[in-house]
């Protein structure tokens, strides 16, 4: 079975997958927003960037033992994405030391099967080029992909499967956590939908501002795409996307689990290619 690990600035998400894919190259064809093919067991972390290799080596250890899972046992591959430099060094040091299995961590160099049309493709994020992937193959193109997380990212896709680029800014909650540190008066809030967009209370107005205005933010920046790119298909993935996709127009389908097939994607390239060696 395969290890996939996607670490965030502030998440990180693991997924453990049944098997490699027969055909990395056969698209699985849209889909309505259920888990990825294949997908058996998925848990969400904390991402801790003082965690060392062998902590990160017993904690998963320990997540496959809570569902009777033994690593030496179920774990054929491991492909890692990361946002956070100390994370994949900790990673790449655990699956050399611990695991005689093929593995792979996505950055710059390793093939993605995907032609990437940024000015220096070495500056898109790993997860990015995974969740354009993952998007592909799900649902063609064009496409936008929609990532809320520490960092609100959109990606576009070309009908023939090209990353064309996208848009960042930030988060909703590192957004959030600069107006309460600047504005003394103002106090953290439950997120969830207000009475009304015309808020009654302070509380009901940062809530208002907070889903409505992140959803219309979303919402501007996907129709702007879609006037460069024609009709499209808008999916959002990321830690936030369930709490803001409902206040959302523009967005089609929810996909939490999207980075991780992208990355079980190419990593079953790499391993078709000969990239990466399969010894079990």
């Amino acid at each position: 079975m395969l290890l996939a690990i996607d670490v965030g600035n502030t998440e990180t998400v693991v997924g453990l997958f049944a098997d490699t894919l027969d055909d990395p190259d056969e698209s699985t064809g849209p889909r309505d927003g259920s888990e990825p093919v294949g997908l058996t067991h998925h848990w969400r972390l904390s991402t801790v960037s003082e965690r060392t290799a062998d902590e990160h080596a017993l904690l998963l250890t320990q997540l496959l033992d809570l569902d009777g899972l033994s690593i030496e046992d179920t774990i054929t591959g491991i492909a890692v994405t990361s946002s956070v430099p100390s994370v994949t060094a900790h990673l790449r040091q655990m699956a050399s030391r611990w695991f005689n299995v093929p593995h792979l961590v996505l950055e710059p160099g390793v093939k993605s099967g995907m032609p990437i049309l940024y000015d220096n493709p070495k500056e898109v994020g790993a997860d990015r080029i995974a969740n354009a992937v993952g998007a592909h193959d799900l649902f063609g193109g064009p496409c936008v992909v929609v990532d809320l997380g520490t960092a609100t990212t959109f990606d576009a896709i070309s009908e023939k499967g090209e990353y064309l680029g996208g848009a960042i800014t930030p988060g909703v909650a590192i957004s959030l956590d600069a107006l309460f540190a600047h504005a003394a008066a103002l106090r953290r809030v439950e997120l969830v939908e207000p009475r009304s967009v015309i808020g009654k209370s302070t509380v009901e107005s940062i809530q208002s501002g907070s889903l409505y205005g992140f959803a219309a933010q979303v919402d501007g920046l996907c129709r702007r795409f879609i006037g460069e790119l024609g009709e499209s298909t808008v999916v959002a993935t990321g830690g936030l996307s369930e709490l803001i996709a409902p206040f959302s127009d523009e967005i089609e389908y929810v996909e939490p689990w999207l980075t991780l097939h992208g990355l079980r994607i190419i990593f079953s390239r790499n391993v078709a290619s000969g990239a990466l060696r399969s010894d079990r």
